[in-house]
């Protein structure tokens, strides 16, 4: 999020995409064969990217990944992010640069169900960003955040729905993820980190309200110390998926705060899956 609240970013490196409708039907479930590089721009100037492609596009190794023609590096100081896409439905082209220089890292991951099949790891909760693209122009710094997950079946098998919540602190960030199993029961994390990711006590805030979003009627609730929270703004509101910014306070500090709503049972819907080759085009092969 930038530093004046106007613009967003959101990069994910997927090998075996959880979101692909493609590797939902597909017979042989390789997940190298399902690999995308899925960027979002908020604000002034809003895209989406999400080509999925296939495993001879796929280069990775100990400092990089790449998916097509976009790739992540690691220097040991800063993630380097080169992004050039076309973004989906419309061919808008994404094409640029964002520098993550973590604060501190975190210990090891979190599991979220309860036989371990799926692990979350919020390794960088505090971090700087520079954003820099040329297509569109714009240029922004601001405050980010970096995590790794990765699970042994698909998402709508261990979970129903969850939301997710991070906000910056003067001394690092809070996050708040609450997981709904779908055998019944959940989990409900609060966490708060020191600006070099070591773990500080938090205490659990109080369920708080949301509204749904307006046009896909997307359930959302998160949670706040006083069990109030308000939403700022609606950046994506999709038939399983919605996030937002929300005012709240956490740690007793008034934040702005990331948040994000996942419905796994309107996802796994055949009628939902048939919607996204519109959002998430893949290529015929050569």
């Amino acid at each position: 999020m930038s530093d004046d609240g106007r613009q967003g970013l959101t990069i994910i490196a997927f090998i075996g995409s959880v979101f692909s409708p493609y590797y939902a039907w597909s017979a042989e479930k390789d997940p190298f064969a399902h690999c995308a590089m899925n960027v979002v721009l908020y604000g002034d100037r809003s895209r989406f990217a999400m080509t999925e492609r296939r495993a001879a596009s796929l280069d990775r190794g100990p400092d990089h990944i790449a998916i097509g023609p976009s790739a992540m590096t690691w220097d040991g100081t800063a993630l380097t992010v080169r992004i050039d896409e076309r973004g989906a439905p419309l061919p808008h082209r994404l094409r640029g640069s964002i520098r993550l220089e973590p604060r501190g890292f975190t210990e090891g991951p979190f599991h979220l169900d309860r036989a371990g099949r799926h692990r979350w790891w919020p390794m960088a909760p505090s971090s700087r960003v520079e954003v820099a693209f040329e297509q569109p122009d714009l240029r922004w710094c601001g405050s980010g955040y970096f995590d790794t997950n990765d699970g042994d079946e698909p998402l709508e098998a261990a979970f129903s729905r969850w939301t997710w919540c991070r906000a910056e602190l003067p001394d690092g960030a809070a996050i708040l993820y609450d997981v709904h199993h779908r055998q019944g029961g959940g989990q409900n994390l609060s966490l708060r980190f020191a600006t070099d990711g070591s773990r500080r006590e938090i205490r659990p805030p109080a369920p708080a309200a949301l509204p749904a979003t307006k046009l896909w009627r997307m359930a959302r609730e998160t949670r706040s110390d006083d069990g109030r929270s308000r939403v700022l703004t609606t950046f994506e509101d999709t038939p399983f998926y919605a996030r937002s910014l929300l005012a709240l306070t956490l740690g007793g500090e008034p934040v702005r705060a990331m948040h994000e709503s996942l419905s796994l049972d309107r996802f796994r819907n055949p009628l939902v899956r048939l919607m996204l080759p519109f959002r998430m085009p893949r290529p015929l092969p050569r």
